[in-house]
């Protein structure tokens, strides 16, 4: 993490309601420039309506979220050109090419030809392939396909990156180069926002924030949540914490 006390999303007293259901229940968090944090939490926790209500997908119903001091509700146009957003399915288009996705991103973001020039220049050095012209996205093997989707998210060289369960079905070195990638990112200043299921992975985060029904139920350094619980890992640690709160509620 850059040493770096600006705050580039602020969440205040966020509430997302569905009908009679809270999905986000009054969370606040501030999250830092060049930060890696992690959102965790299990399935319906309330972790992807976040993040949509963050990017200005989602409308909330109390509260307001400032990305880089950009009100969400006011101007959810002008957010869009501050992030970048890899979903958990990869927004790529599976019948074309690596080089014809990010041609076709780069006209959508507006960007330089120089600028698609570079990455596409950059994804040929990264795969080791000269015929990415030729290999369509779906033949691609997952982790390049991971790649792929994070760069065509950066194109417009966003200040912050949220990333939806970026190495999911990928294999160990797959997910250990994608997170070296995660940590230039944030050596570079860019503020990366995570989730993800894998609690190894989370160990990377420079903070986490814990989901559960809706509320933040713990946030801080993986080594001080590993601690609070007495555990000996993060995994441990995240059960503990789910469980401690359901007891609460009953």
């Amino acid at each position: 993490m850059t040493n770096n006390s600006q705050v580039m999303v602020k969440i205040d007293n966020l509430v997302r309601k569905f009908g009679n259901f809270t999905a986000v229940d009054n969370i606040s968090l501030d999250i830092y420039k060049g930060e890696v944090f992690g959102f965790l939490g299990a399935n319906g926790a309330g972790k992807t309506t976040t993040i949509r209500m963050i990017c200005g997908l989602l409308n909330p119903t109390e509260g307001d979220i400032l990305v880089n001091s950009i009100s969400v509700k006011k101007n959810p146009e002008l957010i869009k050109k501050q992030i970048g957003y890899m979903s958990q399915k990869f927004s790529l288009y599976q019948d074309l090419t690596p080089d014809q996705n990010v041609e076709f991103f780069g006209h959508i973001y507006g960007v330089s030809s120089k600028r698609i020039n570079e990455v596409k220049q950059k994804l040929r050095d990264d795969f080791k392939m000269n015929d990415l012209h030729k290999i369509i996205t779906a033949d691609l093997p997952l982790g390049y396909k991971q790649r792929l989707g994070l760069q065509c998210s950066l194109l417009h060289d966003p200040h912050i990156v949220f990333l939806d369960e970026p190495t999911s079905g990928v294999d160990p070195v797959g997910r250990r180069r994608f997170w070296e990638i995660i940590y230039q990112l944030s050596n570079e200043g860019k503020t990366v926002f995570v989730t993800t299921h894998y609690m190894d992975e989370a160990e990377y985060c420079h903070r986490i924030a814990i989901m559960s029904f809706g509320k933040v139920i713990d946030l801080g350094a993986p080594e001080n949540i590993k601690q609070k619980y007495e555990a000996t890992n993060l995994n441990d640690a995240f059960i503990e914490a789910i469980q401690q709160d359901r007891a609460v509620m009953g």
